[in-house]
């Protein structure tokens, strides 16, 4: 379970990385909410969510479609549904292990525009096409 925030070497390197690809996303704030979890949010609503377990193990939990979240959890153990907002969609990735950075920048993404409100998504598109760039 994901409850405290972020002290391992590992999850400090994951926030870096983290940090890398969300900051750069129009009115994103980093900020640490009332449980101790280090957020990105865009207009003050979450679109990721890193925390770390009793082991220093850091996760990152990502605002998805259920589709999105369906495949992950489907595709083996690495993605879990997040405890406590997964059945809205949330899936978590734990990042003791070697993460793909291309695949979590993507899903970075997704979540920001899951989350981003319609007013700043309308200046991120041209010709029909989303130009967001991490």
């Amino acid at each position: 379970m994901i409850h405290k925030q972020l002290k391992s070497q590992k999850s400090l390197e994951v926030l870096a990385k983290v940090r890398e690809i969300a900051i750069g996303f129009p009115e994103t704030a980093e900020q640490v909410d009332k449980f101790g979890h280090t957020s990105f949010r865009v207009k003050d609503k979450p679109f990721v969510i890193l925390g770390e377990n009793e082991e220093g193990i850091p996760s990152i939990a990502m605002k998805t479609s259920k589709e999105t979240q369906e495949f992950l959890l489907q595709g083996g153990s690495r993605f879990f549904k997040t405890p406590y907002i997964g059945q809205h969609g949330w899936t978590s990735i734990l990042g003791d292990l070697e993460l793909e950075w291309n695949e979590a920048e993507g899903l970075i993404k997704e979540a920001y525009l899951r989350t981003a409100p319609k007013s700043i998504l309308k200046s991120l598109k041209i010709g029909g096409k989303f130009i967001l760039v991490a």
